[in-house]
């Protein structure tokens, strides 16, 4: 049964009056003179590799999670730190506080998400007025239904200062709801299961998960990814039986190739389970019928070299995305019982300009998402006749993405728009007669009208000729002269496309004459199979340069002028952000790094930090004397040079299972001993949460206002 309830996932995606914009007042901003920043204490450690010597001074740091907090003094700087950003942001808390009320005044607190229609039943979830979390429902189809709450994570989450739900699952008999619980925000889950008849809980619980539970078809067993308690990666498949205890609990696969994550799911028919194993290279998948739980899973396609597949099933036949001999990835087929790479047989072929993202296979319809010149396509064909249209979506910039549609034999499918413009929105489209049908658009409060901002889609071409998308939104009125500030986003790493999409929050800059913009360097995956490769590896620095001509480009056309220019990018962005303030640090006057990753030799080195292993087809394993010297040569924390730096708001988790809250701690600290400028340098730790930030629907909205306030103060816009 697929997962039915997406409305969280989808609103941690969206959480990234007049038509002229209003004249703000520019004043400098008195920030506190004569105030000591923290001084961490160096201990120097040396690391020798290939000959080269690399020294630590703040190697200790990551004491916390190797020997406890009682035997380090990392919480102590941290909340030193943490003390002394408070004093330097102290006359922008006012003004902290007005954002925080302004951004949640746009949001519709009490809300009812779309249902979606599984299996007899109606599901959705609901917000209540100054409720932070969610209460998920269900409603019989059948006569007389009645309205089920499922579960009230408001009332889970009471007094906790993390919460974390996902992976809700209902068995296919709909008597048992699975799902996972985080509350420490590492990403580990236990799985609970409810009994939807009684009401009551089963007494067993399963740890370490990555809160995935999937069902068999008998609803008697339940299989999940079992996570390494240490490295946190993704370790075993095993399978749960109700009623019996963790410790029973049956190993069904183990993944002895540390450089790949797991995951178990099911396909859309629910005829299989599904086990993936895959890399950032290559991947390989196992198969059994979902109503055989105790059976033994079949390789589908032993893993190949650079070969990466995954597997759906249609009808007779199962159907195969793969980049075998295809650089954007092609469609192949295969006969249920001959599944091996000599039986695939091509049905949609390689396009060198446009890249195959992925298929989503109803009974009678297939929708086909693509990406032709940075953008999302949705590709529908009918079956049997193989008729073909796609979908028109009608803006220069925006995002739009299969949605959760359960059932098979749907003739509808739902799927998600929004643009930088056009608030999240959910559609239903009939494919026979082409329909499209809006259900539901996001409400956003404080009398917002997109018409009152313009978006734009622009190329550039960057210092090796390549072409580079760039998405600009701004407020009608906004001066393009160069006076305007301009706020530059971007990530650029691993294949992940970074989409035009709205946000609520933003308004607040938008409305304040802040221009936005998201460069689509290399690294993302957004002009095809090539971009990605070209930004990876031994060519990682093209995504740092094709980052700082996006903002020269921005300077050169009048977007913004020298001084107001500022640079945002959070995880692998934040490795971005790292490399570029290094690069170019006259360009920018102020940069965001959100939990950024910084210091890529020493975690590289290091197979016991979590994911560590994963990464090394993304940057490289430090090993190889060739990886390791390229990596050193961009490695932020690594070339950290006495000269001056933009003003910094450095943002770490310390809770954080992707990306260490050491490393922007470490980097932070090492800055303050080199840099030769008097700007801000301030570093931020959530103590209680980690990669996400804070989980509940509006405490978020401190972290955004303090980044916020600190670029407005920069421009010295203060209301």
């Amino acid at each position: 049964m697929k997962k039915i309830f997406p409305f969280a996932a989808l609103w941690v995606l969206l959480v990234f009056a007049a038509c002229q914009t209003k004249t703000m007042k520019r004043e400098p901003h008195p920030w506190p003179e004569d105030v000591s920043a923290p001084v961490a204490m160096k201990k120097p450690r040396t690391f020798v590799q290939h000959g080269d010597t690399l020294v630590d001074d703040y190697y200790w740091m990551n004491d916390f999670f190797k020997n406890g907090p009682d035997s380090s003094n990392v919480v102590e700087y941290l909340q030193a730190e943490n003390a002394y950003l408070d004093t330097m942001m102290a006359g922008t808390k006012d003004f902290q506080q007005n954002l925080i009320r302004e951004m949640r005044g746009r949001i519709q607190e009490k809300d009812e998400s779309v249902p979606v229609t599984d299996n007899g039943y109606s599901y959705y979830s609901k917000t209540q007025e100054g409720k932070q979390y969610y209460q998920y429902y269900r409603k019989s189809l059948a006569p007389g239904g009645q309205e089920e709450l499922l579960l009230d994570v408001d009332k889970m989450a009471e007094g906790k200062g993390y919460f974390s739900v996902r992976g809700l699952t209902v068995s296919p008999d709909n008597q048992w709801l699975a799902y996972g619980v985080d509350e420490v925000s590492r990403r580990q889950y236990t799985i609970y299961i409810k009994n939807l008849k009684t009401g009551g809980m089963l007494s067993e619980k399963i740890t370490g998960t990555a809160g995935d539970p999937v069902w068999s078809a008998e609803s008697k067993y339940i299989f999940y990814t079992s996570n390494n308690p240490v490295t946190l990666l993704s370790e075993k498949i095993r399978r749960h039986q109700l009623n019996s205890s963790e410790n029973q609990d049956v190993t069904v696969y183990t993944e002895t190739n540390l450089t790949n994550y797991i995951y178990i799911s099911k396909t859309r028919s629910n005829k299989f389970l599904l086990i993936t194993s895959a890399g950032i290279l290559s991947s390989e998948c196992r198969l059994l019928a979902a109503d055989n739980p105790t059976g033994s899973f079949q390789v589908f396609q032993p893993r190949m070299k650079d070969v990466l597949y995954s597997v759906e099933h249609w009808e007779g036949e199962f159907l195969v995305a793969t980049n075998w001999e295809a650089k954007n990835f092609r469609l192949m087929s295969c006969p249920l019982d001959k599944t091996t790479r000599e039986n695939w047989t091509e049905r949609i072929g390689n396009r060198p300009d446009v890249l195959l993202e992925g298929i989503d296979a109803f009974r009678n319809f297939w929708v086909i998402t693509e990406r032709k010149e940075g953008l999302l396509q949705m590709r529908i064909r009918e079956m049997p006749s193989g008729k073909e249209h796609y979908l028109d979506f009608g803006e220069p910039a925006y995002l739009a993405y299969a949605g959760n549609t359960p059932d098979y034999n749907s003739a509808t499918f739902r799927y998600q728009y929004t643009s930088l413009t056009t608030p999240n929105s959910t559609y239903d489209y009939s494919v026979a007669p082409r329909k499209k049908e809006l259900r539901k658009q996001q409400k956003v409060l404080g009398g917002f009208d997109r018409k009152n901002y313009v978006t734009e889609r622009r190329f550039l071409t960057a210092r090796d000729g390549a072409r580079v998308p760039l998405s600009i939104v701004y407020k009608k009125g906004t001066r393009l002269d160069g006076t305007a500030p301009c706020l530059l986003y971007a990530y650029g790493s691993y294949g992940a496309s970074m989409d035009a999409s709205f946000s609520s929050n933003r308004l607040s800059l938008l409305d304040r004459g802040f221009v936005y913009a998201i460069a689509h360097v290399r690294g993302g995956q957004e002009m095809g199979r090539s971009w990605y490769e070209d930004g990876k590896l031994l060519k990682k620095k093209n995504t740092f340069y094709d980052y700082i001509d996006c903002g020269k480009y921005l300077l050169s056309e009048k977007f913004t002028g020298s001084g107001h220019l500022y640079a945002m990018g959070g995880s692998a962005g934040g490795l971005l952000m790292g490399a570029i303030v290094n690069l170019e640090p006259s360009m920018w006057n102020g940069v965001i790094a959100q939990v950024p990753f910084v210091d890529v030799i020493t975690t590289m080195s290091d197979p016991s930090i979590p994911l560590t292993t994963n990464e090394y087809s993304e940057w490289g394993n430090p090993a190889d004397k060739d990886a390791y010297t390229y990596m050193k040569s961009y490695s932020p924390y690594d070339n950290v040079a006495r000269k001056e730096y933009p003003h910094l708001l450095v943002t770490a988790g310390l809770h954080d299972s992707q990306v260490q809250y050491f490393e922007p701690a470490k980097w932070v600290a090492k800055l303050r001993t080199m840099k030769t400028d008097k700007n801000l340098l301030l570093l931020h730790t959530n103590m209680a949460a980690g990669h996400g930030g804070s989980s509940g629907r509006f405490d978020y909205l401190k972290e955004v206002a303090l980044e916020y306030s600190f670029l407005l103060a920069l421009e010295g816009i203060h209301q």
